[in-house]
């Protein structure tokens, strides 16, 4: 029973910050994609956007540590949450921070319909848009000062994103920095459970379908 009251606390919690987490979460891509975006920007509002960015990472390591607080079972949470802490612990890793706006797929889970096919085609289609808008911006930050680099821009970066989720590499552009190369590797995971997912959303698709023709007979 213990156990179970502190899991209601975490998901009551959670409830009530998803979305003042979430707006946080685009007031942090907005302050880390802006000086990406337009490198000659003016230095006090860099130094602003930095704050903002170290703002947003505060509050996310004080919502873990709450969460943390209210659950029962705090060593078993945290491993179960392994990349809260990796990203709290290790905040060299700024551009996977970026991440966290996948809590938005929480959000639209409620105005889905309840169709598996549904669920995982609206699944699918943000986490495609997430990778390719956040895999761009994180190459095009480590890439675009780097010796030989041929992403300079967003459009090289958006391009090489894209071809690089969907699998397709036609290796006009690819990273040349250890960490591009780390992130394309991320990217080239999500791609393959990104085919996976579609075809199995087809598959089930089709099996209803046909289920459907059957019963109308």
């Amino acid at each position: 029973m213990s156990t179970s009251a502190g899991s209601a606390r975490v998901r009551a919690w959670e409830a009530r910050t998803e979305i003042p987490l979430i707006l946080l979460a685009v007031a942090f891509l907005i302050a880390y994609a802006w000086p990406v975006l337009d490198p000659s920007i003016d230095r006090t509002l860099e130094d602003a956007l930095t704050v903002a960015s170290w703002t947003v990472w505060a509050a996310f390591t004080l919502d873990f540590v709450v969460r943390l607080a209210l659950t029962d079972e705090r060593a078993q949470y945290a491993l179960s949450h392994w990349y809260d802490v990796a990203l709290i612990a290790l905040p060299m890793l700024r551009p996977l921070r970026l991440l966290r706006l996948l809590a938005f797929a929480r959000l639209l889970n409620r105005g889905i319909g309840r169709g598996v096919a549904g669920r995982v085609t609206t699944y699918v289609v943000g986490t495609a848009v997430a990778a390719v808008g956040l895999g761009a911006l994180a190459v095009l930050d480590v890439e675009q000062d780097a010796t030989n680099s041929n992403i300079t821009t967003f459009g090289d970066a958006v391009w090489w994103a894209a071809t690089t989720v969907t699998t397709v590499g036609y290796g006009d552009r690819y990273p040349v920095t250890t960490t591009g190369r780390l992130i394309a590797v991320a990217l080239m995971l999500v791609g393959i459970a990104l085919v996976g997912s579609i075809t199995a959303s087809v598959a089930a698709w089709f099996v209803s379908a046909a289920q459907g023709e059957s019963a109308d007979r």
